[in-house]
């Protein structure tokens, strides 16, 4: 693969990154609720997640979705269970916004539980493995490096988009938290209207990506 190839390789993994879903809402969501460390932990647990989908993509299992689609929705289902607990709990969450604009010592998640949290979160979510299956091969094999090198390369690219857009995610979330501290109200709404977002992410995820079983 050649410089130019790298570079729409990026492309493709910024377009995809860029388009709010699980780990987006996740990154908002931790920013809301234990401010810019806990939003910077749920990047690092994505990221984490995220070299992960790398090495299953580079050793071909994550292909065995496309001849088991009971699997994938078995995935799937998952993925939008755990989107709607999250969900749900940052609407509950939202109501221990006190006056000040911050949550209460009982509703802020340790750190390394976001991270957890985190690379779950990545892990069950069906837009990687549908990217990993769809785009990702293309650009695996290469005359000029081997399959490992090649693998590092793009994991390389992911894990540094992922960085910038959902740290900018984190860092944005935290700073708009931070001056309308003084809004209780306006905080509530808004870890609100994130968890609603999820669990409304999570029935469209269902109705869309569900695939069918394949006719014996």
């Amino acid at each position: 693969m050649n410089q130019p190839d790298l570079w729409l390789f990026f492309v493709l993994v910024f377009g995809i990154i860029v388009l709010p879903g699980m780990d987006m809402a996740f990154v908002a969501g931790s920013s809301l609720t234990s401010g810019l460390r806990g939003g910077l932990m749920a990047v690092a647990g994505i990221v984490a997640a995220g070299m992960i989908h790398t090495a299953v993509g580079a050793s071909g299992f994550a292909a065995l979705m496309l001849w088991w689609p009971a699997a994938f929705n078995v995935l799937l289902l998952a993925g939008a269970a755990y989107m709607v607990w999250i969900g749900v709990s940052l609407w509950r969450a939202s109501r221990t916004v006190g006056a000040t604009g911050a949550a209460s010592a009982a509703a802020v998640v340790p750190l390394h539980r976001i991270f957890g949290r985190a690379v779950l979160t990545c892990l069950l979510n069906p837009k990687a493995y549908a990217f990993m299956l769809a785009v990702f091969p293309a650009f695996l094999r290469s005359a000029e490096y081997s399959l490992a090198t090649q693998a590092t390369r793009l994991g390389i690219v992911i894990a540094l988009t992922q960085t910038a857009v959902y740290g900018a995610v984190a860092i944005f979330v935290a700073s708009a938290q931070r001056w309308s501290g003084a809004s209780a109200r306006g905080q509530r709404w808004t870890m609100r209207g994130v968890g609603a977002s999820l669990v409304l992410g999570a029935v469209a995820t269902l109705a869309f990506a569900w695939r069918p079983a394949v006719a014996g």
